[in-house]
């Protein structure tokens, strides 16, 4: 039935569902990279620590080069630069983190794009189910439900499945943007933490 209803819709249910496809390429792929990316900051965290303490530095690079995701990046943009100095990691870790941002929210304005025109499609369609139901009336010289019932029926279902679609990939989007404000937290968190870490580090060697 929901087969029918679509072929009933008319010329402008095709541009909808291609929409829907494009939209959901993209999101699919994004929860794909997004969920790649997310990895335990906890145990990163106290495994960099660890290395930092016990073989320095150099080890500390390693562990970020082995493990994915935007936190191991950052990470090993600062550690790559700590001989230089604390400023230097803030400065590595800073311009890590805006590529590590474009990476994540890379694509997400196709989504946006789709959410738009989806139901701008849908109300095109309307309008144009609309005229073809006064010119049956005009055609028939009869304002009777028979005649207008297919215009009308284009109008609704159009508007009805770009509805729908704008719904599905904003739902999508919605997940995806919690999912990219959760690792910028992280990012942001660590980098914290990776910062407070060398400093002690720096301190406690000057004191030796």
């Amino acid at each position: 039935i929901m087969v029918q209803y679509f072929l009933d819709g008319g010329p402008f249910m095709y541009p909808i569902l291609g929409l829907l496809i494009f939209g959901l390429g993209f999101g699919v792929e994004r929860v794909y990279t997004l969920f790649r990316a997310s990895v335990n900051t906890k145990k990163f965290m106290t495994d960099v620590r660890t290395a930092l303490h016990d073989e320095g530095r150099d080890k500390a690079v390693e562990v970020c080069s082995n493990t994915r995701g935007p936190v191991a990046e950052i990470f090993h943009a600062g550690l790559s630069r700590a001989h230089r100095g604390i400023e230097a990691v803030e400065k590595g870790i800073e311009n890590a983190g805006t590529i590590e941002m474009a990476f994540l929210e890379k694509n997400m304005v196709w989504l946006s794009t789709v959410v738009t025109l989806a139901p701008m499609l849908g109300f095109t369609g309307t309008v144009a189910g609309m005229i073809q139901a006064f010119d049956d009336i005009k055609a028939a010289n009869d304002i009777s439900p028979a005649v207008v019932a297919g215009g009308i029926s284009i109008a609704l279902l159009t508007t009805l499945f770009g509805l729908v679609v704008a719904i599905i990939i904003q739902t999508f989007q919605n997940f995806l943007i919690s999912r990219v404000d959760k690792l910028i937290i992280d990012m942001e968190e660590n980098s914290v933490m990776l910062i407070d870490e060398l400093v002690e580090i720096e301190i406690a060697s000057k004191q030796k």
